[in-house]
């Protein structure tokens, strides 16, 4: 027991000091001026959901660092695509369309950010349909893009119940992109499998096996349960110990990497296996990490030992 303590009591230091994840705890206050202007549509989701007859339309934008379009502009390319893509697939859509907006000293500048994003619309099948390019003389390049899909049936931040099973589904089939948090098993995959992976979601979302759910971004684990928290208005206690995880990989990386195809999910007891193996069935991993709790706290375990996370302070 003593030993737990010490562990969770380092991962929560480590945590504490992400950038990443504090970003993530304070995202509210950087949309809150949308709030007034959004008319019937919920903010705090991974995608807008705008209602379209007995449907929706989703509606996302991403942005990447500029220090990651300077440091690896292919990369940032197929990302853009990615990110987005899968924002859509967490919400349980499909994606339509993607435009892109590209500030460029010269367009030789551009050419990598390009092949990146060509890549990706090739491997997940969807289209770059225009977008906005500036020129410039000077600066570095700046790249955002924002995707339109589709659903039939939701699934949302705003939905979690006192009781639900927290799950977490993610492929491990992968490996670390250079020194990032980044855990790439999307490029160099196989389009069919790609494509048949993010296809699960909208099939979840129609067979109402969950209550909500969230694309694990930027942020890591905790910094998107955060995130799912305050637009559920519920308290959650994760399992660190209980993750899926790659083998031979760094716990406190894993923490905080940013998957590609990564999710987190609330259900009731008496369905959450059946989330779990709709996601086995092909080859990735779905487990149970915790609970969703009436008390607005996160409180983390590892072993025998709990804490509270005291860096999430819901509607401070």
């Amino acid at each position: 027991m003593k030993d737990d303590g010490a562990t969770l009591a380092r991962l929560i230091s480590h945590l504490s000091a992400q950038a990443s994840i504090e970003a993530k705890l304070s995202i509210q206050d950087a949309y809150a001026p949308a709030e007034a202007l959004a008319g019937n549509v919920s903010l705090g989701d991974d995608c807008a959901a705008i209602p379209d007859g007995d449907q929706w339309l989703l509606f996302a934008a991403e942005g990447m660092l500029e220090s990651f379009v300077a440091a690896d502009p292919w990369f940032a390319g197929y990302s853009a695509v990615m990110v987005n893509l899968s924002d859509v697939a967490a919400m349980g859509g499909r994606s339509i369309a993607i435009v892109d907006i590209l500030w460029t000293p010269g367009l030789a500048r551009a050419e990598q950010i390009w092949a990146g994003m060509t890549a990706a619309s090739r491997a997940y099948g969807v289209p770059i349909v225009g977008g906005h390019t500036t020129i410039t003389k000077a600066g570095s390049a700046c790249l955002a893009a924002a995707v339109l899909g589709r659903a039939h049936h939701l699934i949302t931040s705003f939905d979690a119940q006192t009781g639900d099973d927290l799950l977490m589904a993610v492929d491990l089939r992968g490996s670390w992109r250079g020194a990032n948090p980044f855990w790439n098993a999307s490029v160099g995959v196989q389009p069919d499998r790609l494509r048949g992976d993010l296809e699960l979601l909208p099939t979840l979302a129609a067979k109402g096996f969950c209550h909500a759910g969230k694309d694990i971004s930027n942020g890591g684990i905790i910094g998107t349960l955060a995130m799912l928290l305050e637009s559920s208005r519920v308290g959650a206690e994760v399992w660190l110990d209980q993750l899926p995880q790659p083998p031979a990989v760094d716990l406190e990386r894993w923490l905080i990497a940013f998957p590609s195809f990564g999710f987190l999910f609330t259900a009731s007891p008496d369905q959450s296996p059946k989330v779990t193996e709709h996601f086995k069935a092909r080859g990735l991993a779905c487990a149970s990490i915790g609970r969703i709790t009436a008390e607005p706290s996160l409180v983390l375990g590892y072993g025998s030992a709990r804490a509270p996370f005291p860096a999430f302070s819901p509607g401070a």
